[in-house]
């Protein structure tokens, strides 16, 4: 059964914390979200080792591997992207529909134990980025095509933000 897309702009929880999940972006630095991102990390594994995992609680939710599938595509665009503000000049980043995403990669059909070491290792990739960035880069812009302008400072937040949030998800579920 097909999800209602979610077509919220997540952007304000850069500005203030998340009513959901508590999160609060303006309470973390760029330079420690690469610790924060591997301790969400690696909740996943066990939440995926559930024997319920492809169960959708409700018709309106997303079961635990459809929720870790998407946070392991989220952090590999986050990992791109940062790639892109660290290498590029303002760069503008492609359009990606994650409901859409979620139908075409099958997310809910997909091996939890597979999904579970990529979202680990996809985390670790960025992790790692985030690791080697320094001063002013924290600062290189980068923007969505919808207007929704980043630094990698913020973009690194945003991001955690998304792998907290589902991690709440399944947690609350």
């Amino acid at each position: 059964m097909p999800i209602t897309p979610d077509a919220k702009n997540w952007t304000w929880v850069l500005d203030r914390a998340c009513p959901e999940c508590g999160f609060d972006a303006q309470t973390i630095q760029g330079p420690d979200v690469a610790d924060l991102l591997r301790r969400e990390a690696a909740v996943w594994p066990v939440v995926l080792d559930r024997e319920s995992v492809a169960e959708r609680p409700d018709e309106n939710t997303w079961s635990a591997l459809e929720y870790a599938a998407h946070v392991r595509d989220v952090v590999r665009l986050g990992d791109y992207r940062t790639g892109l503000m660290l290498t590029e000049d303002d760069p503008e980043f492609a359009n990606w529909d994650q409901d859409a995403t979620a139908v075409a990669e099958r997310y809910n059909e997909q091996d939890p134990r597979v999904v579970a070491a990529e979202l680990v290792a996809a985390a670790e990739s960025l992790a790692a980025r985030l690791d080697s960035v320094h001063g002013h880069q924290w600062q290189r812009p980068g923007r969505r095509g919808d207007g929704a302008s980043f630094t990698v400072d913020s973009f690194a937040r945003y991001t955690l933000h998304d792998v907290v949030h589902h991690g709440w998800d399944v947690r609350a579920g």
